[in-house]
């Protein structure tokens, strides 16, 4: 799983026009899933972001998690964050995970984030979307999960 992550003052997402989701400060998370990915990477993941001090404590030192400030998170399932351009123009995205599967560990982390009582908001699986934010910093941080380490590093030999 990778996840990029923005710190926001706002987001938000729509589809055909219509909000779907949106949220204050937080977290704006778009989440990309293979088909390898397994609920024990989806809590990793879950705990790393719940827990990233990137938010501001009152010296102004990133500090603080989006638990610590009663942040909110929007998540947003993005296949795109698997490609592999590598060879030619085109992306391939043959290590994102097929709909089907990728739609059930979007539903399965979404739920693992709830259950932490930290609220979510969410865009629509498989939609066209637009996202609109205000990125807080600005902070962005790419986060891959351990099995995706492992798979990098395997690559590379």
């Amino acid at each position: 799983m990778k996840a990029l992550v923005q710190r926001v003052s706002r987001a938000q997402v729509s589809t055909g026009g219509n909000v779907t989701g949106k949220i204050g400060k937080g977290l704006l998370v778009l989440a990309g899933f293979r088909g390898e990915d397994t609920p024990k990477e989806l809590e990793w993941m879950v705990e790393k972001l719940t827990g990233l001090r990137i938010f501001p404590d009152e010296n102004g030192n990133m500090n603080r998690s989006v638990k610590d400030i009663s942040g909110q998170l929007l998540v947003v399932s993005q296949f795109t964050l698997h490609a592999d351009i590598r060879k030619g123009k085109r992306p391939s995205f043959v290590k994102a995970a097929d709909p089907e599967t990728a739609n059930i560990l979007y539903r399965l982390f979404i739920q693992k984030i709830r259950d932490r009582n930290i609220p979510v908001a969410e865009g629509v699986f498989g939609a066209h979307m637009d996202v609109e934010l205000t990125n807080d910093g600005p902070v962005t941080i790419m986060i891959d999960s351990p099995l995706d380490q492992t798979r990098f590093l395997q690559e590379k030999k």
